[in-house]
């Protein structure tokens, strides 16, 4: 059971990602693509990098106060390159809470290849939530 997030979060756990940190509205997180995440074209598969950048978002926003969860209200993401790795290296994620209200967080992610090329950047909107 994963607890390096605050919660255990099952499909985080299955897709292997790895917290470096999150703190002080700043989040980063490693990503390490097996086989079974990458497309067509044999580079990381969109939509496992945008929950990369979901968790990563989530987190930055979580970071200020973590026995509160949040829930996505929107996210765009836009993709600058293909999210490529070779066996055994990682993509990083890094996120940064850029404004909070009560109940509303606004935030700002990016994705970095193994040679540190930015592959795509996403912005959020989260709503924070009580954990039950």
């Amino acid at each position: 059971m994963q607890e390096s997030f605050g919660a255990y979060i099952p499909f985080v756990e299955h897709l292997g990602f790895e917290m470096v940190f999150f703190d002080d509205g700043q989040s980063e997180l490693r990503f390490t693509p097996e086989p079974e995440h990458l497309n067509s074209f044999n580079v990381t598969h969109g939509g496992a990098v945008m929950t990369l950048l979901d968790v990563t978002l989530a987190t930055a926003a979580r970071s200020v106060d973590k026995a509160m969860g949040v829930v996505t209200i929107e996210m765009k993401t836009s993709f600058m390159r293909p999210a490529k790795t070779s066996e055994g290296q990682h993509l990083v994620a890094k996120g940064l809470l850029l404004h909070r209200t009560k109940t509303m967080a606004f935030t700002d992610g990016k994705v970095y290849d193994a040679e540190g090329h930015l592959c795509a950047h996403a912005t959020g909107t989260f709503k924070y939530v009580k954990r039950t």
